[in-house]
């Protein structure tokens, strides 16, 4: 097929007539990536809480989880087809071990971040240090660790279009047959719906970010407070 000939009609044509198929793939492509995603953050998360307790501790998690994520994808995949075999389990698995870098390292910036005098405020109150992580470290933490999370996400989108070359789903499969019959509808209907699940996501998570931004909402409720308190009776 051409690619000079193809229209914009031309396209949403294809769509219209592959709407179920390419609809599993989108399924397919998102239940991946939420998988992967989730999993990484159950476990990157307390390893980022862990880097936060103890140096030593920092200096190996961070080493290993930075070479997982400077591994190109593909060879990553590759190296866990070897062991687990073809499939959609490989790709997780991948997803997984790519996302825990950005994510442990955020919540670990962003427990050392906190303000000393929040912490020392809750000392005083008696406190303990688990008290502490959960209701003060933890909360304050939270914008730094969605941060961590929506580059994950973003990245992890990207990486599952490689999937079906490990025997995995998801848009990939519509790209790579594109990419094998040389049909440019067949690429784009591939690619177009993974571009924009992409951008979606991190716009979503990036309005989440902010909205879990502590320090930004305390300093927006107290600006009509002064506001009040400056206005002559």
């Amino acid at each position: 097929m051409e690619s000079e000939h193809l229209t914009f009609a031309d396209f949403l044509s294809y769509i219209s007539r592959n709407q179920e198929l390419l609809w599993e793939y989108f399924i397919q492509h998102i239940t991946m990536v939420v998988i992967g995603l989730g999993l990484a953050f159950i476990v990157g998360v307390p390893l980022g809480i862990l880097c936060s307790k103890s140096k030593w501790a920092a200096k190996v998690i961070l080493f290993i989880t930075n070479i997982l994520q400077v591994v190109p994808s593909l060879a990553m995949l590759v190296v866990l087809m070897l062991w687990m075999g073809l499939g959609t389990t490989t790709v997780m698995v991948g997803l997984f071990l790519y996302s825990l870098n950005p994510i442990a390292r955020n919540t670990y910036v962003g427990l050392k971040q906190v303000d000393p005098s929040y912490l020392e405020s809750g000392k005083g109150i008696g406190m303990s240090p688990f008290q502490m992580l959960v209701k003060v470290r933890f909360p304050l933490a939270l914008t730094y660790i969605m941060s961590g999370l929506r580059i994950a996400a973003v990245i992890a989108i990207g990486v599952v279009t490689i999937a079906p070359l490990v025997g995995g789903g998801g848009l990939g499969r519509e790209i790579y047959a594109g990419l094998n019959s040389n049909n440019s509808l067949r690429i784009f209907a591939g690619a177009i719906p993974a571009a924009v699940l992409a951008i979606v996501a991190d716009i979503v998570l990036g309005f989440l970010q902010r909205k879990m931004d502590l320090a930004k909402r305390k300093s927006a409720g107290a600006a009509p407070s002064a506001a009040k308190a400056q206005k002559p009776a």
